[in-house]
């Protein structure tokens, strides 16, 4: 009698890395989604460890395969990095008796803080990893919203997305948030994604994508906080912002300053527009004093357009692009606020501005810059003299150069005419009266107090001869 046949597995046979751990991704759905060669993995595998049971393909392969969980974990631990911890600390511990397989939800580089800690900490004690892929949530969940992400889908983590203050995204492309597990914690999301979106922007909040129980729930921004049914398996899509990007405006200028762009636009110069620059900010300043919202909003915007044109162009030349200018005032920020950013301790504003001084002083001399003859070196000599003034008066009381009460008080006819507790209103009907004097003295009131402070800052830092009354 012949032999029969020996019976093959209804699928083809694959070859498994070998390695002391094995981690695999079950994917996002059923145990159909899990891929052949997990599945074959799993079923070879000698010992089995779930990071969480909380997967819709776990109960399938329960009645097949003995499986370990770390969900345990989760209720020992109250910080997640501990439990990661912990996590890679069990599968560790596994692997030194044998051969082990990790199974996680997703992908095990898709929002899986796991899969690196233990490849750390496995390369530290002489043991091997391999990692064999499965789908994550987020092909199906841009599939749920019919959203191909190639089309410049971004991806974050929910929990990382609400310890910010502004959302790290780019608006004019499509989001995906996953793990928004809670309802807490789609609050603190609200929260940020509020300082760039509008409180009405259409969300859609996705469940259980890739399973039979998928659902979308479409809301506006403002009520995502207010809904029930967050789990493990939510997801926040946000769709674009059409034309509220600041990548879009730097497109837009770039392109009008491309050959096919406008002709205007390809003459101008960092020189060029330098009034130009002034003239917004200026308008800026009256919207401000208008009280007009949305004319605030319009000169802001007529102001970034400058400043975006300007890096342009000297993009183009080769001199510095946005990211060096964004990149100098990021860096500044953080250097010269210690007290936000460090460990350093203010007691209030004062510290602040001594700390302040000190940091700059530090600049300069890394820059290998002569130190500032005096504080008062510091106001930039392009501001309109009334500013100027204030900055220059504020700075000399600082450093005892000038009792700015007194000097206030010292002519009893001005002081009559703003009386105090006068608003500023009538400081400004003081200033027009002192600006109508001076024209029909033949002066120019801009002229005549820049002149003055010149020769009263020379008079206080010993560059010049003396100057007049003031302090």
């Amino acid at each position: 009698m012949s032999k029969r046949p020996t019976p093959t597995p209804p699928w083809p046979e694959v070859t498994l890395p070998s390695a002391d751990i094995l981690i695999v991704g079950l994917g996002p759905g059923g145990a159909g989604n899990i891929p052949l060669a997990v599945w074959q993995a799993l079923h070879q595998a000698p010992r089995i460890i779930l990071r969480t049971r909380r997967h819709p393909g776990v109960e399938e392969l329960a009645r097949h395969l003995a499986l370990e969980s770390c969900d345990d974990l989760y209720e020992r631990h109250q910080a997640f990095p501990e439990v990661y911890a912990a996590i890679a600390e069990r599968v560790l511990a596994a692997a030194g008796e044998g051969p082990v397989v990790y199974a996680v939800p997703g992908h095990p580089w898709v929002g899986e803080a796991t899969t690196r800690l233990i490849q750390e900490r496995a390369r530290e004690a002489g043991l091997s990893v391999a990692v064999l892929g499965g789908a994550s949530f987020v092909e199906p969940s841009f599939g749920a919203v019919q959203v191909d992400p190639m089309d410049g889908g971004q991806v974050m983590d929910a929990m990382i997305l609400a310890q910010r203050h502004h959302p790290p995204l780019e608006m004019g492309q499509p989001a995906l948030l996953g793990q928004l597990y809670a309802r807490w914690l789609a609050s603190d999301v609200k929260l940020t994604l509020m300082n760039a979106y509008p409180d009405d922007h259409p969300v859609t909040l996705i469940h259980a994508a890739g399973t039979p129980e998928e659902r979308l729930e479409p809301l506006p921004l403002f009520q995502l906080d207010r809904q029930e049914g967050f789990d493990h398996l939510t997801s926040l899509f946000l769709p674009p912002l059409p034309q509220a990007s600041f990548t879009e405006l730097q497109e837009i200028v770039a392109h009008l300053r491309a050959p096919e762009g406008c002709p205007w636009d390809r003459q101008q110069t960092l020189e060029s527009l330098r009034s130009d620059l002034l003239d917004e900010a200026a308008e800026v300043l009256e919207a401000i004093d208008e009280g007009d919202d949305a004319h605030v909003a319009e000169e802001l915007g007529d102001l970034l357009l400058i400043v975006t044109m300007m890096t342009q162009i000297a993009t183009e030349e080769g001199r510095f692009r946005m990211a060096d200018v964004v990149r100098h005032i990021v860096q500044k920020l953080i250097r010269r606020h210690p007290h936000v950013f460090g460990d350093v301790e203010v007691a209030g504003v004062e510290d602040v501005f001594r700390n302040w001084d000190a940091i700059k002083a530090q600049e300069r001399a890394d820059k290998g810059q002569a130190p500032e003859k005096s504080p008062l070196d510091q106001i930039p000599a392009a501001l309109p003299a009334l500013e100027k003034a204030r900055k220059l008066q504020s700075k000399a009381e600082k450093l005892g150069l000038l009792d700015r009460a007194a000097l206030a008080q010292e002519d009893p006819r001005l002081a009559a005419l703003l009386r105090p507790g006068a608003d500023e209103e009538a400081l400004g009907r003081l200033l027009w009266r002192l600006v109508a004097l001076a024209k029909e003295r033949g002066l120019n009131p801009e002229n005549a107090l820049a002149g003055y402070l010149v020769r009263w800052r020379k008079a206080h830092t010993g560059q010049g001869p003396g100057g007049e009354d003031g302090s």
